[in-house]
């Protein structure tokens, strides 16, 4: 049970409530909200859960078109467990082993291991014995950060920075927490590889391991120190299975309807309406969509708070299938070019495409094959790019920039990949936008310090409006996403809603 602590909650009754948005904090809201007692209705313009966290079905594949990497499934069956049911019902987990197969440039590879002796045994063999001994080190450094900073720091409501003023404020400080990542990672990473590998993450930050706080470095220990896993079916079985679980439990899905606006009386909510006109009425309404859209369209409101944030880059994202297979790939592959600074200058200054590019391949179908048809292969191919702050029409560079990457591919080992290919799904940034993500940013408002915490668009407004996803608190990625769900939720209930619905059981 999370400690009760008093913070600003919706007024008035919350009996219905209505969440806007089927993606994962939606979700998790919904299922917390049901346990809680509450009656709820989730209103979704796809046909499927999921938002951001979605499905493509082309030719036989079946391409997740978000998220690919599944870490801390715990918030996942926390999230199942406030209506009573186990995760082990709803989801098959598979650990993905190595949870990143890394390639340098000079040739090199460096597999991460989630169980510390195999990751400093790996350190030992490709970058000696020194190097692994640093890594022990970084390892208690973050795992001693992820201590501090989850209870008093994400998984938290915070309406003022004063609320921060805990004494693991303090500890976290005294362990160089709001120092810079990147001289904190060298602090005990001496060989540039580790360093790129536990440093890359501040990525979904939105900012360079040189300007980013080395308090991020939590994403490194959700990402390489929890553990990596995939769903048999694809990261679209979480969605699928925390919808499920919600419906089982009474939650109302109207999938295939899309919100038009909040109807308010001042500041409260009083309705959803539809682009159909329909008018559903509620006590209270949880918004999932990215937070500057939902407060722009659904609300009618842009303050310029939200108006003036910094956005994360955006990527490419190329999902292709085809008849190419490559023994020395592993689930997921993240290759390095030889430039690293370079890669955040053309990103976040510059707003250039990435002149010597570093970028993901993810090979669902390496662990799961019945994510592709019989002897072919899917692949996740994702490559940083500017936002859309930049000046560049995709429009006229998307179809160039994709034979540019299926060139560079080739060039690092994906021998005949373009000429493999039987199925392809591009999305680039004005895609991204079009889904309803505010500047094409998919990672959503950039991390630094005055976007962070306290400082982020809060996640309530007005007497009865509450927000979920990754434009508001803690933040990017599915922990923070499922994590501000359950935020949404207890503004709501006005205290922890998974205790809530265990009292009531």
């Amino acid at each position: 049970m999370r400690a009760h602590r008093s913070v600003r909650t919706v007024t008035g009754a919350t009996d219905h409530v209505v969440v806007v948005g089927a993606g994962l904090g939606g979700l998790s809201a919904a299922l917390r909200l049901a346990g809680a007692g509450r009656q709820v209705t989730v209103i979704e313009r796809e046909t499927l859960p999921g938002g951001r966290n979605g499905l493509l079905e082309l030719g036989g594949y079946r391409f997740d078109t978000g998220p690919t990497v599944l870490t801390m499934p715990d918030l996942i069956a926390d999230a199942l467990d406030c209506v009573g049911e186990d995760l082990a019902d709803w989801l098959e987990l598979m650990p993905v082993a190595p949870l990143y197969r890394a390639f340098y440039p000079d040739a090199s590879q460096l597999d991460v291991h989630a169980d510390a002796d195999a990751m400093a045994e790996e350190i030992t063999r490709v970058c000696g014995a020194a190097e692994a001994v640093g890594y022990r080190k970084y390892v208690e450094f973050v795992s001693t950060l992820y201590r501090l900073e989850m209870a008093d720091f994400i998984d938290r409501n915070i309406d003022s920075p004063l609320d921060l003023l805990t004494p693991n404020l303090a500890r976290l400080v005294a362990l160089g927490g709001f120092r810079r990542l990147a001289p904190k990672v060298e602090q005990y990473l001496a060989d540039p590889r580790t360093q790129r590998i536990f440093s890359f993450q501040s990525m979904y930050a939105g900012l360079a391991p040189q300007d980013a706080l080395a308090i991020y470095a939590v994403i490194a220990y959700m990402d390489s120190v929890a553990g990596v896993y995939v769903p048999k079916g694809g990261m679209h079985a979480v969605p699928r299975a925390l919808a499920g679980a919600a419906e089982k439990h009474g939650v109302v899905f109207r999938y295939g309807t899309t919100a038009a606006r909040v109807k308010l009386a001042g500041d409260r909510a009083t309705a959803v309406i539809t682009t159909d006109g329909e008018r559903i009425g509620c006590d209270a309404v949880v918004l999932n969509p990215d937070l500057p859209v939902a407060q722009r369209d659904l609300l009618g409101r842009e303050p310029w708070s939200v108006r003036r944030l910094d956005y994360s880059p955006s990527c490419f994202l190329l999902l292709a299938g085809g008849t190419a297979t490559y023994s020395k790939t592993a689930h997921h592959n993240i290759h390095f070019g030889r430039q690293w600074r370079g890669v955040f200058r053309d990103l976040i200054d510059r707003r250039q495409i990435m002149a010597d590019p570093s970028f993901l391949v993810t090979n669902p179908s390496h662990s799961d094959a019945s994510l592709a048809p019989a002897g072919r292969q899917g692949y996740y191919v994702l490559f940083p790019t500017p936002n859309l702050d930049a000046d560049l029409d995709w429009t006229e560079l998307g179809p160039r920039y994709r034979d540019e990457v299926v060139r560079t591919m080739e060039s690092r080992g994906y021998v005949g990949f373009g000429d493999a290919i039987e199925v392809e799904s591009v999305t680039t940034p004005l895609d991204w936008q079009a889904r309803g993500m505010e500047r094409g940013a998919p990672f959503a408002a950039a991390h630094s310090f005055g976007q962070t915490g306290p400082f982020r668009p809060r996640n309530i407004w007005g007497q009865n409006v509450v927000f979920a996803g990754s434009g508001t608190t803690p933040g990017v990625g599915v922990p923070m996403v499922l994590i501000s769900g359950r935020l949404a939720a207890e503004r709501v209930l006005g205290v922890d809603p998974g205790y809530v619905s265990r009292a009531r059981r």
